[in-house]
């Protein structure tokens, strides 16, 4: 009897056992797959405390300090506006609640009004006095100041910076179209906004849908990255050139015969139909190791989903395919000087990341072309893919807003004309 009971415990005790190697692993696989999908918060993680209120400059003060004249009024305006408004939802909120009480409480003998408060001078000064000289409206700005809105340096083409105000409403192409303004430059929907990362050096053009404070938000709080406002010719070039992408198979000399009506047609197949067309890319490229400046050949594909490739060993079919990236939570960023940073085979290589990882990591994947077409082809397919319609749309609100721009060039030109003949007479 004693036996039997003991070889009972020692079944429960190895089926224990086995439960809990089984937990162990479902964890793990889980882990596996998380990591897979988001890097752990180790990988340079934005600050919990909330984003400073200005990106490039040392302190608030310094960003607020290089705003121009106008645009500073403008904020202390805003600022105050909204200040006024909130101090009215808390007047109301209070009175609200006053009556309430009232309303509930049992009526009591007429009672005497109560005396009326009479202001003082300098509490008279208060409510309706307005910060003057500039560093009133400075240190006004410094007190009122919240994370919805950060000062931006910019860094300009002729090497100049100038501060701009964002809003965390504001889209890439908002901001645009404020730079555009301001600098007066030609209209062109090849002018863009590129972040610059310090430590992998890297750039990407932000897309015109992004919303400029989010993507700013993922840089850490002491970082050396910077913003750019430049020209980017091949930006666009899915749509002023769709066979380039399209039919890339095909001879240089085929290519540059297409006319404007095929192309047309090429977009609306490609951008404009129930299902978005990916271009067929595929072609060799250098893989980096993890962890070392080794660079491995393997033979790639682009997919809607991502970029595949084929192991070592194994064939060009479709199950033999293995998943470098999927392509929902990364970015794509060319790089600078990677043959000496990283002994890359060639100078034309990019890099795919989730946007919060601002240094080398095994969840930063390194690619290396073996020429600037290829590397054209390859950075800009992937944003047909990530994107899609998003694109396509991007690209027609660009054409809108520098055809208005030219307009109002054109008109302000005009005005100008008039007037010196009138002067002239």
């Amino acid at each position: 009897m004693r036996g039997s009971e003991k070889m009972d415990n020692d079944i429960d005790a190895m089926f224990s056992h086995l439960m809990g190697e089984m937990d162990d692993l479902t964890n793990s696989l889980k882990a596996a797959q998380n990591a897979a999908d988001e890097p752990p918060d180790e990988y340079d993680a934005p600050p919990q405390d909330g984003r400073p209120l200005s990106i490039g400059f040392t302190d608030l003060r310094e960003s607020l300090n290089e705003l121009e004249d106008q645009d500073l009024d403008t904020l202390v305006t805003d600022l105050r506006s909204e200040s006024t408004a909130d101090d009215g939802n808390d007047d109301a909120a209070g009175e609200d609640t006053t009556s309430a009480a009232s309303q509930e409480s049992e009526p009591v003998a007429d009672l005497p009004p109560a005396p009326t408060a009479v202001e003082t001078p300098q509490q008279t000064s208060q409510h309706t006095s307005e910060p003057q000289t500039k560093a009133d409206k400075i240190q006004f700005a410094m007190d009122k100041m919240t994370d919805g809105k950060i000062i931006v340096k910019v860094l300009m083409s002729d090497g100049s910076s100038k501060a701009l105000r964002v809003d965390e409403g504001q889209t890439v192409g908002d901001v645009l179209e404020v730079l555009l303004e301001k600098t007066h430059c030609d209209g062109s929907v090849d002018w863009s906004l590129i972040e610059t990362h310090h430590q992998l050096q890297t750039e990407r053009a932000f897309e015109d849908h992004e919303h400029l404070v989010e993507q700013l938000s993922t840089w850490t709080q002491h970082s050396e990255n910077r913003v750019h406002f430049l020209l980017r010719p091949h930006r666009y070039l899915m749509f002023k050139e769709p066979q380039v992408f399209y039919m890339w198979k095909k001879k240089k000399e085929c290519l540059r015969e297409v006319n404007e009506q095929a192309k047309k047609l090429l977009i609306k197949e490609s951008f404009e139909g129930p299902v978005l067309i990916v271009p067929d890319l595929e072609s060799m490229l250098h893989l980096k190791e993890d962890g070392k400046k080794v660079w491995r050949p393997r033979f790639f594909t682009l997919r809607a989903s991502g970029i595949y490739y084929v192991p070592k060993g194994k064939t060009k079919s479709s199950s033999d395919l293995t998943c470098l990236v999927r392509f929902e939570n990364i970015n794509i960023y060319t790089t600078k000087n990677y043959r000496q940073k990283f002994r890359a085979p060639t100078d034309f290589c990019f890099v795919v990341k989730h946007p919060r990882i601002q240094k080398e990591s095994q969840y930063t994947k390194f690619l290396c072309c073996d020429d600037a077409h290829t590397l054209l082809l390859w950075v800009n397919s992937i944003r047909i893919a990530k994107y899609g319609n998003i694109l396509y749309k991007n690209y027609q609100d660009a054409v809108k807003r520098t055809s208005n721009l030219d307009l109002q060039t054109a008109a302000a030109k005009l005005k100008t004309s008039q007037l010196s003949c009138q002067l002239t007479l």
